[in-house]
């Protein structure tokens, strides 16, 4: 288990899975998740995503990590799931992401579980580089990346397309020599 200060991030369960079933096929939810992504991953049939789990427990941990994050406390409550992927060995480098479930944006959640994946990623992996993508018009997501020290590092202009308007996506990368602990 990875602890960060209000959250912990486990090992992916099914119930875990199950849930997040709800927030993928949350229009909002998922529109600011995966940007114009979101017809690839609304109205997704429950059967499809027990399918997805069973392919997250044979995922090998040295390319790829699926974690569930879980409020911290008497009462833990699992509030979305955070992942690295495309793992580079010789390149010491991967790409993160994060799904917080709407219920829980902005108390600071997110950014903690991204600092402790980062540190997991950094101390744990001895990695040297962590990148993210997201789009231009998730202001709040942008924000809590630049909190973890991540800088905007480019963009791919008029890259998404998000009801009805063209956004940039937006490259952000993080190196471990900038990390602070």
């Amino acid at each position: 288990m990875i602890t960060g200060t209000k959250v912990e991030l486990r090992p992916v369960s099914l119930e875990d899975f199950k849930r997040t079933y709800e927030w993928i096929n949350d229009e909002e939810t998922s529109k600011w998740g995966v940007g114009s992504g979101l017809f690839r991953h609304s109205h997704i049939p429950l059967e499809k995503l027990e399918d997805d789990y069973e392919n997250i427990k044979k995922i090998d941990k040295r390319e790829a990590g699926v974690f569930s994050i879980y409020t911290r406390g008497e009462n833990p409550e699992h509030i979305g799931s955070i992942n690295y992927s495309e793992l580079d060995i010789v390149s010491r480098r991967c790409t993160v992401g994060i799904g917080i479930g709407k219920d829980y944006w902005g108390s600071g959640y997110g950014s903690d579980a991204m600092k402790a994946l980062i540190h997991y990623l950094f101390q744990t992996m001895n990695l040297n580089r962590i990148q993210l993508y997201t789009w231009s018009g998730n202001v709040r997501a942008i924000r809590s990346y630049e909190k973890n020290g991540f800088v905007v590092e480019g963009r791919m202009r008029n890259d998404e397309y998000i009801d009805g308007k063209y956004y940039d996506t937006v490259v952000m990368g993080l190196l471990k020599e900038e990390y602070q602990s």
